[in-house]
């Protein structure tokens, strides 16, 4: 493990027995000089998830703390919008701190990489699953051809392959079946990745907005800049390369700065990578409690995140207060949104909107 930054672990939590799998030896040598603390289940460490007094603590426990459990339920979930199937976590929690991000709306005050160790079982699972999927009867927004298989629903896979192997063997995995292809959404630019061998068969969305939103809200990740710069390489390499404008979040300059940067992309790419794009669009939509941990870490970013002006509120599933742009003006900002694109960038696809 190269020295880097965004991960200096001095603490790793782990489940009893975990080095019975080879992953979690692989990890822990990878960080020898971490302290090492046993506890029950990687989903309930006391002290760091549901602990509101940690929110101080919060971009240091993303650098320093790390965590290795085993992913007992396995499950494709259906999604039809990033993929047509949402994979098995090998991994969730994060070390960039994004603002908005909803996972620590499950996980409470504190977020760090939980790692899974039981990588072989998982890409038994995917394989198992792809092939009772047999061939794609129909195109649909997600592929023409391939079942798609978001492999980074709760986590970003180019920092999860800083902490272990388990994304270049989802890649070499989705690399040889013939049906199926992975996805993930990435703000980091892990040049790593280049050397390994997709072979087509993994799609990697860049997360994009605004520049200079993106330093507000997007903190401990690449910049925008970087991450254009890193689209002709990945297409080069071998993977598919479709971008991700998440979240679009509107203030009183939003569609001035929202062109610009689709100039920067038409820009910034080639004529290869820009035929090759699609786009997924997704409108902010903000958290209650979540809004209340930022107030105790990063209150600038809620001056963006948090419009009641603007906004409206949606009560979730789980009965948490959630809250999103107004309907009538949403409708209208999406449309303006998506003709900007096709006037700016007009070879990008854009895949779905909301």
């Amino acid at each position: 493990m190269r020295p880097h930054p965004l991960l200096e672990v001095k603490r790793i939590y782990h489940e009893p027995n975990i080095d019975r799998f080879a992953r979690a030896v692989e990890v822990l040598d990878r960080f020898p000089d971490a302290e090492r603390v046993e506890v029950l289940s990687h989903q309930a460490i006391p002290g760091l998830y549901g602990n509101e007094g940690s929110v101080a603590d919060w971009v240091r426990n993303k650098r320093e703390v790390l965590v290795i459990g085993e992913k007992k339920s396995l499950s494709a979930r259906r999604n039809e919008r990033s993929g047509d199937w949402i994979a098995p976590s090998t991994a969730n929690g994060c070390t960039m701190a994004c603002s908005y991000c909803y996972v620590p709306r499950r996980k409470g005050y504190a977020n760090p990489i939980t790692v899974f160790a039981n990588i072989e079982k998982i890409l038994g699972y995917l394989e198992r699953h792809a092939a009772r999927q047999g061939v794609k009867p129909e195109p649909n927004q997600c592929d023409p051809v391939d079942w798609v298989y978001d492999i980074g629903e709760n986590s970003d896979c180019s920092v999860d392959a800083m902490v272990s192997d388990n994304v270049r063997d989802l890649i070499d995995l989705f690399a040889r079946i013939p049906n199926a292809k992975a996805s993930f959404a990435t703000k980091f630019v892990n040049r790593d990745l280049l050397g390994y061998h997709p072979r087509g068969g993994t799609r990697v969305r860049f997360s994009l907005m605004p520049a200079d939103i993106s330093r507000l809200v997007d903190v401990r990740t690449s910049k925008i800049a970087d991450r254009i710069a890193a689209i002709d390489d990945f297409v080069e390499a071998g993977y598919q390369v479709h971008l991700n404008f998440s979240p679009v979040i509107v203030h009183e300059n939003w569609l001035a700065d929202w062109a610009e940067l689709l100039e920067q992309i038409a820009d910034g790419t080639s004529e290869r990578s820009r035929r090759q794009l699609a786009a997924e669009i997704i409108f902010l939509t903000h958290n209650e409690g979540l809004h209340e941990v930022n107030l105790g870490w990063h209150p600038k970013a809620e001056d963006l995140l948090w419009r009641p002006d603007l906004q409206q509120v949606k009560r979730s599933e789980s009965g948490q207060v959630n809250v999103r742009y107004k309907a009538p003006w949403k409708r209208r900002w999406v449309g303006q949104l998506t003709d900007l694109i096709a006037a700016k960038l007009p070879t990008c696809r854009v895949r779905y909107a909301f």
